[in-house]
């Protein structure tokens, strides 16, 4: 197999995984904020910051994958 398939395979497989892991990842975050503010709405002020922090958190990690795939993308030529 040539070593641009293989590095074009790594790239979409990274992108691919990255983006549902990060899409999960935030929504089970988000689901659990609000399901904790719903249970108690004094307690919105309390769980919006820490939930927008991890949420951008989330969102880094995947745009380091999106980085290293850009990184690791076939070189052609």
């Amino acid at each position: 197999m040539e070593i641009n398939a293989v590095l074009g395979l790594a790239a979409a497989f990274t992108i691919t995984f990255s983006a549902i892991g990060g899409a999960y990842a935030q929504g089970k975050a988000a689901s659990v904020a609000l399901e904790g503010i719903a249970r108690n709405p004094a307690a919105a002020d309390k769980l919006f910051t820490p939930m927008i922090i991890a949420l951008a958190l989330i969102e880094s990690l995947v745009i380091y994958a999106f980085v290293i795939a850009f990184l690791i993308k076939p070189v052609v030529g």
